[in-house]
């Protein structure tokens, strides 16, 4: 598992059933959660036959999910793991996501770095140069990082949000809650920074560009 002391923000967990209370709670996510849980966003990352032919009838549907509002600053980065975050509430020791989405909200102007590179068994397979409004989905097991940036303004904080998407069998899944929120320190703080601002397209969560990463 990789370090994430470097990051502040806020997560969720919340299973299908639980979804209707999330959106209720946050209105503004529910552009972001339909595009990135609709079968046909990812559909890139299924093998050839079931991108041609339709997925295989025994393939479950992402139904529980962890998502994450990821804040690093310059010089800042997150080490390399696989995602596993509904492991232990799942029961699930070996659990991963099927995919993982992750939505770049803000990436400061000027700055070098802050890539994210996809690797697996440590070879690495690609990277993704961020920027604001890009939408990124890759498979749920595969190895990944983020680099430091350097440069940008002062104080300047790159913002994305991510989205682990698992599919869990009935009894796995009943032992996960269905609407639970981690951490809302770091989003409260987000939100305040960025009140007073004519908000962006990606602040608004406007999805201007895709990218699927298997």
């Amino acid at each position: 598992m990789g370090t994430f002391q470097a990051s502040r923000g806020f997560a969720f967990i919340f299973t299908e059933a639980g979804r209707a209370t999330l959106e209720e709670r946050f209105p503004f996510l529910s552009e972001y959660l339909a595009l990135v849980t609709s079968p046909t966003t990812a559909r890139g990352l299924l093998p050839w036959r079931e991108r041609l032919f339709g997925p295989r009838p025994e393939r479950l549907r992402p139904n529980a999910f962890y998502v994450n509002l990821l804040l690093l600053e310059a010089g800042k980065g997150v080490g390399r793991h696989i995602d596993a975050t509904l492991q232990e509430p799942s029961g699930v020791a070996d659990a991963v996501p099927e995919h993982v989405s992750v939505l770049y909200l803000q990436v400061p102007p000027g700055i070098q770095g802050g890539a994210l590179r996809l690797l697996r068994d440590n070879r690495p397979l690609g990277e993704v140069r961020p920027r604001s409004g890009l939408l990124v989905h890759f498979r749920g097991d595969l190895q990944h990082e983020v680099q430091p940036f350097t440069g940008g303004p002062e104080g300047a904080l790159r913002a994305s949000l991510v989205c682990e998407q698992y599919a869990f069998g009935p009894e796995a899944l009943a032992r996960i809650s269905p609407f639970r929120i981690q951490s809302k320190a770091g989003f409260g703080a987000y939100l305040d920074a960025h009140r007073d601002r004519e908000p962006s397209e990606a602040q608004k969560l406007s999805l201007n560009g895709r990218s699927s990463v298997s």
